[in-house]
């Protein structure tokens, strides 16, 4: 029997309702799949009853991948990476028009997240992301908490926050409530900006010192003269009173020679 690690946070999804809710969500059919962090086949399981194209599944923790190897060693739709989520870069392994799972760790879901928003190639090849977090950070991503996250996934993403889900369908039970996200590319994008690590940087500068007013730290980012060309905002204004057009203003700015 192999049990959840706390370094990996592992709560393995048990519930059958939830996991069907899961399922149905989007179409699956001759779909690429890609799930991140099967565990022990629970979501797996149910992909497969709906026969997608292909599925490729990314698990770090060894005895679990040797699992999979193991019970999917005849299927030839199924593809197993035992690597970390963080470490493997799935823009190459994602195929185009892919669906992307993931019961995510709560400790890194906000990085593995980002890195789904950082493909370089946009559109992406894949559809839709259907992702699980811990509340409090599904919170931050739809905006209802204000921060980096909400506008970082807004540039590129449009976000649903479709149900919440309880500690009690979890084995073991995590401390939290979590909540599933399903992000879809938005149509278009208002905005050029040419390097997200830009908007990363400049987002993190203003909210580590959220309290203070922002005309400080324009000022630190742009120079006078650009800030000059940002005259309509008040200076007087902190970071969580700008929309996040705003933010891509100012990196669009900021690139600018």
């Amino acid at each position: 029997m192999i049990f959840a690690k706390k370094s990996l946070g592992q709560n393995f999804l048990v519930d059958q309702n939830i996991i069907k809710k899961i399922i149905n969500l989007t179409e699956i059919k001759n779909k690429n799949i890609i799930e991140i962090g099967p565990g022990k086949c629970a979501l797996t399981d149910e992909i497969l009853k709906k026969k997608p194209k292909n599925l490729i599944l990314i698990e770090k923790d060894n005895l679990l991948a040797a699992e999979l190897e193991n019970k999917f060693k005849k299927n030839q739709k199924v593809k197993i990476f035992n690597k970390d989520i963080l470490k493997i870069d799935i823009e190459k392994i994602a195929k185009k028009n892919s669906v992307i799972f993931g019961n995510l760790p709560y400790n890194i879901s906000s990085q593995i997240l980002i890195r789904l928003i950082k493909f370089k190639n946009w559109p992406p090849n894949y559809t839709d992301l259907i992702l699980m977090f811990q509340k409090e950070v599904a919170e931050k991503i739809i905006g209802k908490s204000y921060g980096r996250l909400t506008i970082i996934t807004d540039l590129r993403l449009k976000c649903i926050n479709k149900f919440e889900i309880s500690s009690q369908c979890f084995f073991p039970k995590p401390k939290v409530t979590s909540s599933l996200i399903h992000l879809m590319q938005k149509n278009k994008i208002n905005f050029n900006i040419n390097n997200l690590n830009n908007l990363e940087k400049i987002t993190n500068i203003f909210f580590s010192n959220k309290r203070k007013m922002i005309k400080k730290n324009l000022i630190k980012i742009l120079g006078q003269n650009k800030l000059n060309q940002l005259k309509q905002i008040n200076m007087k204004l902190r970071p969580s009173d700008l929309k996040p057009e705003v933010y891509y203003k100012i990196v669009e700015l900021f690139e600018t020679k």
